[in-house]
């Protein structure tokens, strides 16, 4: 996978498709009504990073290539789509294929805009989508358990993993999430060979109204962020009106607009950062005149494995790698006076690899 996708799930009517819009600048129809959204549209989002601009400009470089997240807009699930109630299970089968889950709740009151539930209260939002993952991922785990069996009676081997179906399943019909299961290290292994939604990390997005500009804060948001601390989960408040506003401005009009609303940056930076973080995923980078390239790896990989993200070749035959920090970058005005200044090292494979590195691989 070359970069990051988050599937971005919501009921119908908080304001999912207005963030899509906003984060991919493509419209979509996001009609005041259930289902608007029929297939899966994917939007690649840029992660911002002043660093890659100015990079680019110490290296000549042709162009800038930032690490990107995919952002996958899964239809408007609603309260049966494990069971197929509205379009739901075609849905669930595209968030499977993403990283994390983003989940768009509505945290605002608008008499214009119709509930599902003829209410707001985003818990309740929280609870009925999540409860549509835990079955999507307990039909899963029963229908995996029930041909294991089976084969598990003349093959001892697959009874560690029928153990932990089976323990899965007791779990999910609790009405849990499987990020909430505490699992043994070689369970964890087991764990790696099924997707289950709920194990995914989670991300809520509150969308909020823009009277709660510019703190972004209001009960409800509060009530949401209570409930992502239990869970460990992230909370990044949004104005998805906003936001789409924001995404039909240049640049340079939209830090004015932003600085009028007394925002320091956009909800979507925000939401594509987190996303980062959420997942332990730092960048290193590569520059010289061709481009200058953000690369995303997850913390704690080793150079060699870097190196194997821009070409298989590279970490086939890698010899070493040359690091300067960015910081070192700027303040020598570029690697050759960095290395003259005792700035570069020189790295072996194992080294890990840290945000920011701006790396020069040999190999065979």
């Amino acid at each position: 996978m070359s970069h990051l996708s988050c599937g971005i799930v919501g009921l119908p009517n908080v304001g999912k498709s207005t963030l899509f819009n906003a984060l991919t600048r493509k419209a979509i129809p996001s009609e005041n009504y259930p289902f608007c959204t029929i297939d899966p549209n994917i939007g690649v989002v840029m992660l911002s990073d002043p660093r890659l601009e100015t990079l680019a400009k110490q290296s000549k470089s042709k162009k800038i290539v930032p690490a990107a997240v995919s952002f996958v807009d899964i239809a408007g699930l609603v309260k049966g789509a494990s069971q197929g109630e509205g379009l739901g299970n075609q849905f669930l089968s595209h968030i499977r294929e993403c990283d994390a889950i983003v989940q768009v709740v509505r945290c605002f009151e608008d008499s214009e805009i119709t509930h599902v539930a003829g209410h707001i209260n985003p818990l309740d939002d929280i609870e009925v989508i999540t409860l549509e993952l835990i079955l999507a991922d307990l039909q899963m785990a029963e229908n995996a358990l029930s041909k294991l069996e089976r084969q598990a009676k003349g093959n001892k081997e697959l009874v560690p993993t029928v153990a932990f179906l089976k323990k899965s399943i007791e779990h999910l019909n609790q009405n849990l999430t499987m990020r909430s299961l505490s699992l043994r290290e070689e369970e964890e292994e087991i764990s790696r060979n099924y997707n289950f939604l709920t194990k995914k990390k989670v991300l809520y997005a509150c969308n909020v109204g823009e009277t709660d500009l510019p703190s972004l804060d209001n009960a409800l948001v509060q009530v949401v962020r209570e409930y992502a601390a239990k869970e460990g989960s992230c909370v990044v408040p949004v104005c998805a009106k906003i936001e789409e506003e924001l995404s039909r401005l240049e640049p340079e009009d939209a830090k004015e607009f932003l600085k009028s609303l007394g925002l320091e940056e956009s909800g979507l930076d925000r939401l594509v950062r987190e996303a980062f973080t959420l997942l332990h995923l730092l960048t290193y980078i590569t520059t010289g005149e061709i481009e200058t390239r953000a690369w995303t790896i997850s913390k704690g990989t080793t150079a060699s494995v870097a190196a194997g993200k821009i070409h298989s070749d590279l970490e086939k035959g890698f010899i070493r790698a040359e690091v300067v920090s960015y910081e070192d970058m700027i303040a020598y005005s570029g690697r050759a006076r960095a290395r003259e200044a005792g700035k570069a090292r020189s790295e072996g494979r194992d080294y890990i690899v840290q945000d920011g590195d701006v790396i020069l691989f040999f190999h065979h």
